[in-house]
């Protein structure tokens, strides 16, 4: 477990993430967490007091990482910009995404369907996973499924099909 401080920072102008609180993970550290790691894993530990488990770390180049603190964190924490955490963390090795059991269904439909989101890599499997189970209502849920089972379809990744549905409301 590395043990760290650092402060809660905020992205004033940073395309898709204007506007997201998080904590600066420098190169040093984040190799002492998973050595030689250049794409987003997961950790788990303590932010200051707080029990947390399976928070991804998102790469900002060069070795150094960043993890996005949503405002639920951040109200158990009672902290926001400006503030100073301590983190206890280590990979979390043990956190895995179940599939929503009507993904499954709609994309066993066609056996190719399945191949291609298995074909996905895992992260990009998380983030279609994540988007869907974050729908606030049904309808919505039922039209990111479809955009899920259409990108498919197509052998998109997130970011493709995310980047072809811009504009249109999810």
């Amino acid at each position: 477990m590395i043990y760290f401080k650092a402060e809660i920072e905020r992205f004033e102008s940073m395309g898709e993430k204007t506007g997201w609180s998080y904590v600066f993970i420098p190169s040093a550290i984040a190799s002492q967490i998973k050595a030689n790691c250049k794409v987003s894993f997961r950790v788990k530990g303590k932010i200051d007091q707080l029990e947390v488990s399976g928070m991804a770390t998102m790469p900002m180049g060069e070795g150094d990482f960043i993890i996005a603190l949503k405002g639920e964190i951040r109200k158990k924490l009672k902290k926001e910009a400006g503030a100073n955490v301590e983190l206890h963390l280590e990979e979390d090795k043990d956190f895995k995404i179940e599939m929503p059991e009507d993904l499954e269904i709609c994309l066993l439909e066609e056996t190719h369907l399945m191949a291609n989101f298995l074909k996905q890599a895992k992260s990009h499997q998380n983030y279609y996973i994540n988007w869907i189970n974050q729908a606030k209502t049904e309808t919505t849920r039922t039209k990111r499924i479809t955009m899920t089972v259409t990108a498919m379809d197509k052998q998109q990744d997130f970011g493709a099909m995310m980047r072809e549905s811009k504009g249109k409301n999810i």
